[in-house]
Order: C-alpha cells, then sequence, then structure tokens
C-alpha cells in the first residue's frame, strides 16, 4: 500500500506523507501499519455521539499538512469521504486515499486519488430491489454464529 501511495498510476510521484489518517475502527491497523512503512505519524477520526465524523482524543493537523486517508474497504466511499472532508475542514493537504479492497471497483468518488491492493465489483442491493428478499430467502451473515 505504501509503495501505490508512492507512486500514482499515471507515474507521477508526490511530495512526502506527513501523516496517515484513518477512520476508527476498521482502518486503525492498517492505518497504522501504512504510516509505519511510510515512516510517518498515524492519527484517526471517529464518530462523535451525533454520528458525525470527526478527529478527537487530541489529534490535530496544520494547515497545509500533507495527508493520505487509509481503509480496510471502500464500497461506497461515505467514510472515506468524510475523513477527506474533516481533513480539508481543518486545512490538511490531502494527496490521497488507498484501500485494502475496493468493493465499488474503481467506481466510488472520494474527493482525492486513491489506490487498492485489490479491486473487485459487488453487487449490492437495496432491500426493496432484492431478487432474494422478493423470493422470501433468509438473510444470511456468512461467519456470524447463530444466537441462541
Amino acid at each position: 500500500m505504501a509503495d501505490k501511495l508512492r507512486v500514482f498510476e499515471n507515474g507521477t510521484t508526490h511530495a512526502a506523507v506527513e501523516t496517515v489518517v484513518a477512520p476508527a475502527m476498521g482502518g486503525l491497523m492498517i492505518g497504522h501499519e501504512v504510516a509505519r512503512a511510510l515512516g510517518t505519524r498515524s492519527i484517526f477520526t471517529e464518530r462523535d455521539a451525533e454520528g458525525k465524523m470527526v478527529l478527537r482524543r487530541g489529534f490535530t493537523v496544520r494547515p497545509g499538512e500533507r495527508c493520505v486517508v487509509i481503509e480496510d474497504v471502500i464500497t461506497t466511499g461515505g467514510s472515506t469521504k468524510e475523513v477527506v472532508e474533516v481533513l480539508r475542514a481543518a486545512g490538511a493537504a490531502v494527496v490521497a486515499a488507498g484501500s485494502i479492497i475496493d468493493r465499488s471497483n474503481g467506481q466510488a468518488e472520494v474527493g482525492v486519488p486513491r489506490v487498492a491492493l485489490v479491486a473487485m465489483q459487488v453487487t449490492a442491493w437495496k432491500p426493496e430491489d432484492c431478487p432474494l428478499c422478493a423470493a422470501g430467502d433468509p438473510v444470511v451473515k456468512p461467519g456470524s454464529r447463530p444466537t441462541a
């Protein structure tokens, strides 16, 4: 991931990243490890009581600080985009985003160039449009344990 963030797909490089920012919870460990590989600090955002993404716990960014946003999985890009907006509102320069998995196959727009280790197309249905729901098939969450 760090190597992909150092050189964008068009072959151009960018100035050194100063901070890796990840949304809690899924991006925390990945963001930490990408920051370690880049030799920079790692911070995170989290949701406040109203559900708004914020920097807390004393985390701050300087105006112009060059940041990347790291996620575990991007589906719609919503959380990543929220982090980009929080950082921009604080004056940071968000230069890129990255994820391990991109479930949008490159279609999610987050407001900055982004990279992924794996891109895939995953079909998601709204409940009213889902053919399995219409057929009455039960919802199953693979890997979960049944409740007693």
